[in-house]
This record gives structure tokens, C-alpha cells and sequence, in this order.
């Protein structure tokens, strides 16, 4: 998908640079986790180096930093967590098959002899399969929110709410569709316009 600036312009000429910048940081956390993030601080330095906000912006810059750090923390304890499951999965899983084709004997090796019953075993290793397949799924949460997170932060960057803002209210009319080959009547209405 191309972006041409044609996409970003209405009748008016007017660009949307919060909707530039939104996908531009989407598209740079898909790719890679946190890079949607760094992308937003650059935003942020470039607002300061230029003199377009006031202050130094410490705080928002350290609030992104943590957000990148916080995706990259809670990747690694879900993969960290991921992998534990699935070593204990595949011991028990091992465990089983050794009893499954020796009378229920306990694998010497195994280090599961203190489990004296099967259904036990299959109840463990039930539980670790079951684990870390609600761990992929919080991979695949903390990937989606950090692009969502991305996204909005850039689209918001670009919110102004200033002299500009005015909310207009007229009346209106909503005409009602056909339905069963019966037409309703017109229903008067409030039509709210917000421009910003």
C-alpha cells in the first residue's frame, strides 16, 4: 500500500498530518515492535529542536521511552514464559508415552516418578499446553496494542484543539426509508456540526 498525498487531501487543500504520521508509525511498529514508538519521540525532539512547544517535553519523552521499554520487557517475560511451558509440556508429554508403552511404569529418566497416577500427568500436561497458548495469545496482544499505541499517539500529536473549534447546531430532517412497501414520514431533527 502507497501513500500518495492525494489520499491525506480533501476539497479544501487541507493536509492531515496526524493521519500521515499515524500510519506511518502503525506501519513502523508492524514491522517491528517499538519502532512506532521511537518514531513518536522523534516527533517529540523535532517539535523541541524546532520551538513549536514550549519547555523541554522531559516527561512525554520519558513516558514513550518506558512504553518501548515496557513492550520489549513484557515480549521477553511472555516468550521467557512461553518457552518454560512448552519444555514442561513436552516432559510430561514424554513422561506419558514412556508409561503409555510400558504398563504404566514410571520413566527412570524422567524425573516425574514422584507422579504415581496418570490422570495427574495428563492433567500437568494439559495445563502447560494450555499455558502457553493463552501465552501466545498475550504476544499477539501486546503486538496489536503496541501498534495501536503507536498509531493513536501519533494521530494525537497532531490534535489541536484551539480558537478555531466551534460546534454548530441546526436543525434538520431524517428521512425514513421504505420498509415492507410502507414509506414513514420525515422526522424532524439535530443536526450538530463540530469544526475544528
Amino acid at each position: 500500500m502507497t501513500d500518495t498525498l492525494k489520499d491525506f487531501v480533501d476539497t479544501t487543500g487541507y493536509v492531515n498530518q496526524g493521519k500521515i504520521a499515524g500510519r506511518k508509525a502503525a506501519m513502523k511498529s508492524l514491522i517491528f515492535p517499538g519502532l512506532g514508538q521511537i518514531y513518536n519521540y522523534g516527533l517529540v525532539v523535532d517539535d523541541v529542536k524546532n520551538n513549536r512547544v514550549e519547555g523541554k517535553r522531559v516527561a512525554q519523552k520519558l513516558y514513550i521511552i518506558g512504553k518501548t521499554a515496557g513492550i520489549y520487557v513484557g515480549g521477553t517475560i511472555l516468550v521467557l514464559s512461553y518457552i518454560d511451558n512448552r519444555e514442561q509440556y513436552k516432559r510430561f508429554l514424554t513422561e506419558l508415552q514412556y508409561r503409555q508403552q510400558n504398563n504404566d511404569r514410571p520413566d527412570p529418566n524422567g524425573g516425574l516418578a514422584q507422579y504415581t497416577n496418570t490422570p495427574a500427568l495428563t492433567i500437568a500436561k494439559n495445563i502447560y499446553k494450555r499455558n502457553s497458548q493463552i501465552v501466545l495469545i498475550s504476544l499477539g496482544a501486546v503486538y496489536g496494542l503496541n501498534i495501536l499505541d503507536a498509531y493513536v499517539t501519533a494521530r494525537l500529536k497532531y490534535f489541536n484543539i484551539d480558537e478555531t473549534l466551534s460546534l454548530k447546531v441546526a436543525p434538520s430532517i431524517i428521512n425514513n426509508n421504505t420498509m415492507y412497501g410502507f414509506s414513514a414520514p420525515a422526522a424532524p431533527a439535530l443536526k450538530l456540526t463540530l469544526k475544528l
